[in-house]
């Protein structure tokens, strides 16, 4: 029943708390490597960091692009606000692509699905788009940094 007394009905959206949903996102993280092969992400600091806000991502780049067989390594910040509002990524692999600034930080306006971020989209969501990104073929013909390029700041 609703605090009004009614009854729930199926149009009704349950709203899953923060936390909730980032022990989903982890425990999926965890395994996603094994089950898609080109990325992986997880807590910084499993220990530390009870608010699950700083995260690290991998992307292995895909085969047959300028960013084949490269690990690009990412932080996701999810504020107090994911995931009513997209996480913040930010590169620290040197790459060049449409939706990367010059400081490795993702440009919003070049990667819709955080133009057009909805709750229900993931970590896994952004990181799987980003690797749709290197497939494209603007990306493909994009000049990268050479491999032993220093990390952004």
């Amino acid at each position: 029943r609703t605090h009004s007394g009614a009854m729930a009905t199926p149009t009704d959206t349950v709203v899953v708390p923060r936390n909730f949903r980032l022990l989903e996102e982890l425990e999926k993280g965890e395994k996603a490597l094994s089950a898609l092969g080109f990325l992986s992400y997880g807590l910084a600091d499993l220990e530390e960091d009870v608010l699950m806000m700083n995260w690290n991502g991998t992307i292995i780049g895909p085969n047959n692009t300028p960013f084949e067989g490269r690990i690009y390594g990412l932080t996701i910040i999810c504020d107090e606000t994911y995931p009513d509002r997209p996480p913040i990524l930010k590169f620290k692999t040197r790459v060049n692509l449409p939706c990367v600034k010059e400081d490795g930080s993702l440009d919003t306006r070049n990667l819709p699905i955080l133009t057009n971020w909805k709750r229900s989209h993931t970590i896994e969501d952004c990181l799987n788009a980003i690797y749709i990104t290197m497939q494209h073929p603007t990306s493909r013909r994009l000049q990268q940094p050479p491999e032993n390029a220093p990390e952004y700041p």
